[in-house]
C-alpha cells in the first residue's frame, strides 16, 4: 500500500473551503453508484473507453460510464450468471438488494452511455448490433426516463448477463464535496458485434484511450486540451477526474492484456480520499494498492 496525494480539481475548491472555513461538519449523504470500465487490446497497449461528464458529476470530469441509483433498478427483470447473493459475497456487502441494483445500475449505465448492451436471450448469447438509429432512440428514452430498462429488456426478451461484469472496487467521494457517490466499479470488454458510441443528443466527447498513454501526458493538459470543453482545456489529467479513475488507469497500464486484466483475483477494497489543506493549497489524501493486475510489471508514477 501507498499513500498518494492528488491535486484538487478546480470545480471542488469551493466546497473544500467552506469546509475548511466552517469545521468538521457531517458529510452529505453519499447515493449508491456503479461504474463501468470498458478495456479492449489496441497496438498501443489496453485501452479503455473515457467520457465527459457535465455538471461536476462526483465519477470525474472526465470519467467511464455510470451513474447513480435509479428506482427502476429494484425491478425484477431475467437474470442471467451469479445470483445475487453471489455477488453480495463478492463485493462485501449484507444487503442482497444493494448488491443486485449495484449489478443493474451497471449494466443500465453503460447501455445508456455508451449503446453497450450485457444482456441476452439466455445465459450463452449476447445481443448485437446495438448502434442502429432505433436502439440509439431507446437509449435516449431509457436515459431520459420515459422507458424503463425493464421494459426494454422484456419486450425484447432479454436477461442481464452479469457473468460479463468483473468487480474491481469501492470508492466514496471525500467528506467535503457537495455531491457524493458510494461507488462501485466494475470491468467487461465491449461484446462481438456491439460497439461504443455516444448517446444522441447528450454526449458531448467520448473516445478510446490507451491507458499508458494517458499516464504518460498527465501531467500535461493533453487529454483536457482533446476533451475541448470549457472545464478541461489547459488542466493536467488530475484536475480533470477523480483519484478512483487514475488509479484504474495506472491498473490497466500494468496489464498484459483485456483477458489478463479481466482474469485477474483482485481483492476488493474500498478507498475514501481525504482533504488536507496546508499553504500550498488542498490535496486529496489516499492510500491505495501498488500490486499490478493482469501479470505485469507495475509501473512507477
Amino acid at each position: 500500500m501507498l499513500r498518494r496525494l492528488f491535486p484538487l480539481p478546480p470545480s471542488q475548491l469551493g466546497a473544500a473551503e467552506s469546509w475548511v472555513a466552517y469545521g468538521a461538519r457531517t458529510p452529505r449523504a453519499a447515493r449508491r453508484a456503479s461504474s463501468v470500465v470498458l478495456v479492449r487490446d489496441s497496438p498501443r497497449g489496453v485501452e479503455t473507453y473515457l467520457g465527459y461528464r457535465p455538471g461536476g458529476s462526483p465519477l470525474g470530469t472526465v470519467a467511464f460510464p455510470g451513474g447513480s441509483f435509479e428506482p427502476g433498478d429494484e425491478d425484477n427483470l431475467a437474470w442471467f450468471g451469479p445470483e445475487p447473493g453471489a455477488w453480495a459475497a463478492r463485493m462485501g456487502i449484507l444487503d442482497h438488494r444493494v448488491a443486485r441494483s449495484h449489478i443493474v445500475c451497471a449494466i443500465r449505465e453503460l447501455f445508456e452511455e455508451t449503446g453497450v448492451l450485457l444482456a441476452g436471450a439466455d445465459e450463452l448469447s449476447i445481443v448485437e448490433n446495438c448502434s442502429t438509429s432505433e436502439w440509439m432512440d431507446v437509449r435516449e428514452a431509457v436515459a431520459g426516463q420515459d422507458k424503463s430498462f425493464t421494459s426494454v429488456l422484456a419486450k425484447r426478451g432479454l436477461g442481464l448477463r452479469t457473468d460479463l461484469l468483473r468487480p474491481l472496487s469501492h470508492w466514496i467521494s471525500p467528506d467535503f464535496a457537495h455531491r457524493r457517490f458510494d461507488t462501485r466499479y466494475f470491468a467487461a470488454a465491449v461484446p462481438v458485434n456491439q460497439t461504443a458510441t455516444l448517446l444522441g443528443g447528450k454526449g458531448v466527447w467520448a473516445a478510446w484511450k490507451p491507458a499508458a498513454e494517458v499516464l504518460e501526458t498527465r501531467a500535461e493538459p493533453t487529454l483536457g486540451d482533446e476533451v475541448g470543453q470549457p472545464d478541461t482545456r489547459g488542466l493536467p489529467l488530475s484536475q480533470i477526474t477523480t483519484p478512483a479513475v487514475e488509479f484504474i488507469l495506472e491498473k490497466i497500464a500494468t496489464t498484459r492484456g483485456t483477458v489478463a486484466y479481466l482474469s485477474h483475483r483482485r481483492e476488493l477494497k474500498s478507498y475514501h480520499p481525504e482533504l488536507l489543506a496546508g499553504d500550498g493549497g488542498f490535496l486529496l489524501d489516499v492510500t491505495i494498492s501498488t500490486a499490478a493486475e493482469g501479470g505485469a510489471t507495475a509501473r512507477g508514477r
